[in-house]
């Protein structure tokens, strides 16, 4: 291994005996079996390139604080080419199977679509040399249809049919890129693809264009033989007024509208949910229990600010709520992983921060598994909720579950039941309780690991 990124060893396991923070893995030890998998076999942590090698840690009122070794390149084909050096060495002195990236992360645009390709190629090909010799893997990849000015109004939602013809092109070439790296996934972030105002916007219209576009892209990865998992990332607003892939739910039933669910499952995201009024763990649930969790996406948001900033995750309690859902669920989707979609703060813009950004989140969702895996053993959590519905175990709430009650058999059997019964019949939740034993499992459950 070289030393692009210069003082920084490959970060290993240390265990949590040290409190103070250093450049070593607290909680993540890839190789120690939970729940009878490998923590990397659960986990499947992904660097993102964009946020990783193109943020530039600018905000709404600054300009960009990064300081990266390779700000030397002026040239953006000899800026593009060596970053594809320094970020292969990150993930093998980081330790991850996986990376994730967008089209436009990898190379500068031409002045036409064809001229962008064969730059972009150039990249992809040298991506691809070094995938054979570190054994490095694609999570997902996707395609910028929302950066570049002509995407004011969408990619495929565009009002615009030039702009729709010109996405579904640029999709293209994606999908080959993903065949040719061979991406696990696919995934469809609709950056754009929404609206601002509804007195100029055909909804309907533009939400069958979007479906149309999904149906010609998996169409086309069936042409090419491209088998990577399908996947929609939901986001409820920002930069549009309103997106039309909202939430999980929203998101679902636009699939299932347009005969989709088949073939795409979610992408979900820490912040996105946070944005739409949810925790991430209740849109992990809603995709899990309707089996379209596909893949995560490994951020969070400052619930004070707003707006999507792509923290890097470091709550326990979410982490933990977060991989508990996936422990249920067997794993995070078929292909699925847990992806940094996040960046540093602006105030911490040296080359090392970008490794204790990954640190931490890595770590935060290792612990998450260690206090989830352990909720499960001991089936707390199962045996509340089990004895919260036990009354539909047996008698009339049997007789609910089964399909054996109507609105009549059921009238009959409450109509003369004394209101101090039906109080005696509910019990208290104890949720401060619930939540207090739950600090309890973080707390010991980290501290004697």
């Amino acid at each position: 291994m070289s030393d692009l990124w210069k003082g920084i060893n490959k970060i290993e396991y240390v265990g949590n005996s040290d409190l103070n923070s250093g450049l070593g893995f607290h909680y993540y030890n890839p190789e120690e079996v939970i729940a009878g998998k490998k923590m990397k076999d659960w986990l499947r942590f992904s660097v993102a390139y964009w946020h990783t090698f193109d943020q530039r840690l600018v905000d709404p009122f600054g300009d960009g604080t990064a300081q990266r070794p390779y700000d030397k390149y002026t040239d953006p084909m000899d800026l593009a080419m060596a970053k594809v050096d320094y970020a292969f060495e990150f993930y093998q002195k980081l330790g991850v199977q996986f990376f994730a990236f967008h089209d436009r992360d990898l190379a500068p645009e031409g002045n036409t679509l064809r001229e962008t390709n064969a730059n972009l190629q150039k990249v992809v090909d040298k991506i691809v040399a070094n995938q054979k010799e570190t054994g490095m893997q694609v999570l997902w990849n996707t395609s910028s249809l929302f950066t570049n000015p002509r995407f004011v109004a969408g990619g495929a939602s565009s009002p615009y049919a030039d702009i729709f013809a010109y996405s579904a092109a640029q999709l293209k070439n994606s999908l080959d890129i993903a065949k040719q790296v061979g991406s696990q996934n696919y995934v469809f972030w609709g950056g754009r693809e929404g609206y601002e105002s509804l007195w100029n916007t055909d909804m309907k219209r533009e939400q069958e264009h979007l479906a149309k576009f999904f149906h010609m892209a998996k169409d086309y990865a069936n042409e090419i033989g491209y088998d990577g998992q399908m996947l929609l990332e939901p986001k409820p607003k920002e930069p549009m007024t309103h997106q039309y892939d909202f939430d999980a739910a929203t998101t679902m039933n636009f699939l299932k509208d347009y005969d989709l669910d088949k073939d795409f499952k979610l992408n979900l995201e820490g912040n996105h949910a946070n944005l739409a009024g949810h925790t991430y763990q209740h849109e992990v649930r809603t995709a899990r229990e309707a089996n379209m969790l596909g893949s995560l996406d490994a951020n969070e948001g400052d619930k004070l600010i707003g707006w999507d900033i792509d923290e890097y995750p470091s709550n326990l309690y979410e982490t933990t709520a977060v991989m508990y859902e996936v422990l249920e669920a067997g794993s995070i989707g078929p292909k699925g992983g847990l992806n940094f979609d996040s960046k540093p703060r602006r105030s911490s813009f040296e080359p090392e921060d970008l490794f204790y950004g990954h640190i931490i989140g890595m770590d935060s969702f290792a612990a998450g598994l260690r206090v989830a895996d352990k909720l499960k053993s001991d089936g707390y959590l199962e045996d509340i909720v089990s004895k919260r519905y036990s009354s539909f175990d047996s008698g009339i709430g049997a007789d609910i579950e089964n399909g054996k009650a109507d609105f009549k058999s059921l009238e009959e059997y409450a109509i003369d039941i004394p209101q101090s019964d039906l109080i005696a019949a509910t019990h208290s939740d104890h949720l401060e309780q619930i939540k207090d034993t739950i600090n309890h499992y973080i707390v010991n459950t980290l501290g004697n690991n």
